[in-house]
């Protein structure tokens, strides 16, 4: 696989991918409990009905956000396949392409607490690539910020 080479400069993917599928499975759960719930009252019903609509289409915005951002950092930094940014965990490669680290460093994502370190070196050298300061990767732990960085470090010139 080619590794694009471009200016300078991922664990929000996994972040978000980890989002979304927490999200879908607490979806599910949810609705398992809607059959107990609707034996009482329809209007507890309907409220939980409508949180769920409302969550699964703020995680589906996110989701789309952040794949579009990675794919558009995958075309900046001239780095092939990015429609993998689409893709959950793949998008994962994706992003270790990006900022030119081992393939096999996706074992390292799958260990608590390593996965945090590992990802935050990622985006670091994702922002390298992409001439901004390292520092953008660190903000990546930063709750509300994390959600800024991507379309920061894919929009911007």
């Amino acid at each position: 696989m080619k590794r694009g080479r471009g200016n300078n400069s991922g664990k929000n993917g996994t972040r978000w991918s980890k989002l979304v599928a927490l999200g879908f499975v607490g979806m599910m759960l949810s609705l398992l409990a809607l059959p107990a719930v609707a034996q009482d009252d329809a209007v507890p019903v309907a409220i939980v009905g409508a949180f769920l609509m409302v969550y699964i289409v703020f995680m589906l915005a996110l989701y789309i956000y952040f794949s579009y951002s990675l794919m558009v950092i995958a075309r900046k930094t001239n780095t092939e396949n990015g429609w993998m940014a689409w893709i959950p965990i793949i998008n994962i490669i994706l992003m270790l392409n990006i900022a030119q680290k081992p393939i096999w460093w996706i074992l390292l994502c799958l260990i608590p607490l390593v996965n945090i370190v590992i990802l935050v070196l990622v985006w670091m050298a994702i922002a390298e690539r992409r001439g901004k300061p390292n520092w953008w990767g660190i903000m990546m732990i930063v709750p509300i910020v994390n959600i800024i960085v991507p379309g920061y470090l894919a929009f911007s010139d």
